[in-house]
């Protein structure tokens, strides 16, 4: 008699190694057939299968995360455009100005037998008025300076002992305390512990081997040193400082005001770093001009921070289309390139379009060709600077309104004081009571547009007008006409600053797919543990199916020795 099993095979991913594990195979016999099943590969194929979704969409989540990381580089090179254009897109010209129009550069020549920068420097500061000055200098600002008689060690005790008083005149003095062993160098140390009260320095001057003299200098021009013995010794009388009336011994260098002359008129400053002759400049007299002589000061717009800024948009343009033109790879056979992920793409496209169309723009008669700047062969962006120096120099006035926002009003008596990157055109309402006080701004009606604060006239955050701002100087109520223009870098300010902003179109791409992604990744989840729990049910469930079979071949495997028993007897 033969008893046979019948058999079936399949595949799984789980895996065990145990009877009761269904992992390991289990091989079937009987007198005429053998089989064996694969456990693991049976869950393999049935877990596979449930998980094929998951890995659809995690290609998906690649794919889009690829699409953000593509999209966050167009967004940083379009803020880094905007950046680089922020200088170029306004022009207003006052002392808070930053923009490359507002910045101011310096020469000096001479007229006659001197050295201009022998006999001045100077420095300017943005928004200062240009145009040209004449100066002569008559005298230099000094300060006093007084010496006492040698002394044969500056380290030996002196053996004095007294206070005294120092100072400047007009200024603030303080007590100096000497006593009976200190040297020379200490009493020059106690006199300087003193000289931010004092204004009063002292030093050692070594005239020859053990020969050492005391000297005394103010810190500020045009103002005499001060001393009077307080009590004990009289210590810069003892030094050879002062003699018996008191009166300074060796002057040095006298105290004296700067004298000169600007434009014809003649003026006096207690200090050579003069501030306060023109807005915005600073002279630093050097030296008295010779007689007949003069100094020629010609102050203008630093031209070469305009050329400086355009160069770094030609920079930052080129950068942003070369991100853009990788995005529109192609391979041999005209498909898109793998790593072009966002061919075809929108949004881009339009970005672009909108750069290039400004180029293609004329404002007040000229148009970008005017600065020297075109686009070559591979349709990059250059920049011709001989071109750009040369219209810098005749017609600065036209390149500022090609490039810049430009903001007028109807009435002298309405300022600007700031532009904005975006100026608008309208109709300001002020209003004045009864006292001269300008107590609202509106447009249209609508007062919230802008805030008051004294004479002052602020756009608000979040409207149209934000970042314009204007000075009243009128008493009366009144309505004028703010007129305004913008200028290609003001429009491709404004593009690449719209488009990369927190709200722009990029950012809400962006956004979408990094929605799109938290969606399927969730989804990847619940099926990835969906599946996990396939597999621990499959798992529990073959290892019966596997204990049972084990269990069916030992019973055949007894039987079968039971059969054979009797056919021996």
């Amino acid at each position: 008699m033969t008893v046979s099993s019948a058999t079936s095979s399949t595949s799984s991913t789980a895996s065990s190694s145990s009877s009761s594990s269904s992992s390991s195979s289990l091989t079937t016999s009987g007198t005429s057939t053998t089989s064996t099943i694969d456990w693991s590969a049976l869950i393999s194929s049935a877990v596979d299968a449930k998980l094929t979704q998951a890995t659809q969409i995690s290609t998906k989540i690649t794919a889009n995360e690829a699409k953000i990381t593509a999209y966050q580089t167009l967004q940083t090179d379009l803020k880094t455009l905007s950046s680089g254009l922020a200088s170029l897109a306004t022009s207003v010209v006052n002392s808070l100005a930053t923009n490359v129009f507002a910045t101011r550069s310096a020469t000096i020549s001479a007229t006659g037998d001197v050295s201009a920068s022998s006999a001045l420097s100077m420095s300017v500061s943005n928004g200062a008025a240009t145009g040209s000055h004449t100066l002569t200098v008559s005298q230099i600002a000094t300060a006093q300076k007084v010496t006492g008689t040698t002394q044969s060690s500056q380290t030996d005790t002196l053996g004095y002992s007294g206070t005294f008083s120092l100072g400047l005149s007009g200024g603030a003095t303080a007590d100096i305390t000497v006593t009976s062993g200190m040297s020379l160098q200490d009493v020059v140390s106690a006199i300087n512990a003193q000289s931010s009260t004092t204004n009063v320095e002292a030093s050692i001057v070594q005239v020859s081997n053990g020969s050492y003299q005391l000297v005394l200098t103010g810190t500020k021009d045009a103002a005499d040193i001060t001393y009077s013995s307080s009590s004990g010794d009289d210590i810069l009388n003892k030094l050879g400082v002062t003699d018996s009336s008191g009166a300074f011994s060796t002057v040095l260098q006298t105290a004296q005001a700067a004298e000169f002359t600007l434009d014809g008129i003649s003026l006096t400053r207690d200090t050579n770093d003069i501030t306060d002759v023109l807005s915005g400049v600073t002279f630093d007299l050097l030296q008295a001009t010779p007689s007949g002589t003069t100094l020629n000061v010609t102050i203008g717009t630093d031209t070469s921070q305009i050329s400086s800024a355009l160069q770094t948009f030609v920079t930052n343009y080129n950068a942003f289309r070369d991100a853009v033109v990788a995005q529109q790879a192609t391979n041999s056979d005209g498909t898109a390139s793998s790593s072009a992920v966002l061919f075809g793409d929108g949004t881009m496209r339009q970005i672009m379009n909108s750069l290039q169309a400004v180029l293609g723009t004329s404002v007040g008669g000229l148009t970008m060709a005017d600065l020297g700047l075109s686009f070559n062969e591979k349709n990059e962006l250059e920049l011709d600077t001989s071109t750009l120096s040369t219209i810098l120099s005749t017609n600065l006035s036209g390149v500022t309104t090609l490039l810049s926002a430009q903001t007028k009003t109807s009435s002298s008596q309405l300022s600007v004081v700031n532009t904005g990157t975006s100026p608008q055109s309208f109709t300001l309402d002020l209003t004045v009571d009864s006292s001269g006080t300008l107590t609202g701004a509106a447009v249209g009606g609508d007062n919230s547009l802008f805030t008051v604060s004294g004479n002052t006239i602020i756009g608000n955050s979040g409207t149209i007008y934000a970042g314009m701002a204007f000075n009243y100087s009128g008493s009366t109520s009144q309505s004028i006409t703010v007129t305004s223009t913008q200028g290609l870098a003001t429009q491709l300010y404004q593009i690449a600053k719209t488009a990369s902003s927190t709200s722009g179109s990029l950012q809400t791409l962006i956004d979408n797919l990094t929605s799109q992604d938290e969606t399927m990744q969730s989804k990847v989840n619940d099926i990835q543990s969906a599946a996990a729990t396939f597999q621990t049910q499959l798992t529990a469930q073959y290892a019966k199916y596997q204990a049972a079979i084990e269990s069916a071949n030992n019973t055949l495997t007894y039987l079968k020795a039971l059969l054979n028993a009797s056919s021996s007897n």
